[in-house]
């Protein structure tokens, strides 16, 4: 995503579901979009404008006639909006989206939108599953409308079937989908990310306090440029990012195996966990008992390198490493590449308050071969985007 923010106008209608569209804000403020909100009257007897105007900093559009600043509020926000997402759109408003009916502020600036739309259904089954609701949904298909869900599970009425609001992280990846660039199509990317837990014993294990937010954002973001997207993830609290597969590990040997099978079918490896460098040589296959197993010290052994293997196998294809240190970081970063092997070594000094482990910013720079490029502190977010591009680079050439 460009440094400039994406605009996108949230549109919130009347259902019990509404409540979710806050969450939908606060995820695209998140990955760096500014969001303004249009709501209808049904909408507000479910969440009120307050509450949006208080997430969103910015008025909401509930009337033609009363929008601070702006006298006609629908061609305002249309022509502000670099995508517009309904969410949870009612069987209602899909019916006057497709009929182009315009009575109200929400739908009136809906027809003004010549920006992409995403539509994020949420209603009853027997709605959603309706002749008439179908063809709606079909026509504004085929005028390039977006659509992402319903899911089926239980609704709120009790009903069990199809209708249920996606979730909220698929609704925010659809629509920074509409937002960024595809540049990544075709492209097959293997990212690893979190740390590694080395067992002592089965209850004790050695570990690093890597959260895996900086993978877990670079495979966000992959998948949301349109590349197929293989996360092999240590053990993180992190939920899945939409549109990529994931496959878990625990130990540095387990990643390594991982790892290098996943490769074979990459284009393009980043590898940004924080593999344990030893492991303990003896685990124990039961607890050990402070009262007569006293453990004086741990026989460690080194752990198999996950960077250097693939760099030796990997031919013409981009692999890039991480250096995370507390001091020499540059000289530290152009050994690894040297040693390594690889295209690109992002280097970040987590003693660093931005750019420590668990920090939702980091300060990077790009170590190569031809030089050291050195980028701002700015969102994990944007730091993915920028590793991306720099990787996107070294692909076209």
């Amino acid at each position: 995503m460009s440094a400039e923010k994406s605009h996108v106008l949230l549109a919130v209608c009347g259902g019990i579901a509404a409540y979710k569209a806050c969450e939908v804000l606060r995820g695209l403020q998140k990955a760096g979009c500014e969001v303004r909100v249009t709501m209808t009257g049904d909408a507000e007897r479910f969440v009120g404008a307050t509450t949006f105007e208080a997430l969103s900093g910015a008025p909401v559009a509930t009337s033609l006639y009363d929008y601070p600043g702006s006298a006609i509020p629908h061609i305002e926000l249309a022509e502000w909006a670099d995508a517009a997402v309904v969410v949870p759109a009612t069987a209602n408003v899909v019916a006057k989206m497709a009929c182009g009916i315009a009575d109200d502020c929400l739908t009136t600036t809906l027809l003004a939108c010549a920006c992409p739309v995403l539509v994020a259904p949420g209603m009853n089954v027997h709605m959603w599953q309706s002749l008439a609701t179908q063809a709606n949904v079909a026509a504004l298909r085929e005028r390039g409308v977006s659509f992402v869900g319903p899911d089926s599970g239980r609704l709120a009425c009790g009903d069990v079937g199809e209708g249920k609001l996606a979730g909220v992280d698929e609704i925010v990846f659809a629509a920074l989908a509409l937002l960024g660039p595809r540049d990544l199509d075709g492209l097959s990317v293997l990212v690893n990310a979190g740390p590694t837990h080395e067992a002592i014993d089965p209850v004790r294990y050695i570990a690093n306090r890597s959260t895996g937010k900086m993978g877990y954002a670079i495979a966000e973001a992959a998948a949301r440029r349109g590349a197929e997207v293989t996360l092999v993830s240590g053990p993180t609290a992190l939920p899945t990012p939409a549109g990529v597969r994931r496959v878990d590990v625990e130990s540095a040997a387990q990643m390594h195996d991982a790892m290098l099978a996943e490769f074979d079918d990459a284009d393009v490896a980043i590898c940004s966990a924080a593999v344990a460098d030893y492991t303990p040589a003896a685990p124990a296959d039961h607890k050990l008992k402070k009262s007569r197993e006293h453990l004086d010290a741990i026989a460690l052994t080194e752990t198999a390198d996950i960077l250097a293997d693939l760099c030796a196998k990997k031919g013409p294809r981009v692999v890039v490493g991480f250096a995370a240190e507390t001091d020499d970081l540059l000289a530290h970063a152009q050994d690894k590449l040297e040693h390594k092997g690889a295209d690109l070594i992002v280097a970040n000094d987590v003693s660093r308050p931005e750019s420590t482990f668990g920090a939702d910013t980091n300060r990077v720079a790009f170590v190569t071969a031809g030089g050291v490029e050195q980028l701002e502190t700015m969102p994990l977010h944007g730091v993915a985007d920028a590793i991306l591009e720099a990787v996107l680079r070294m692909v076209a050439r």
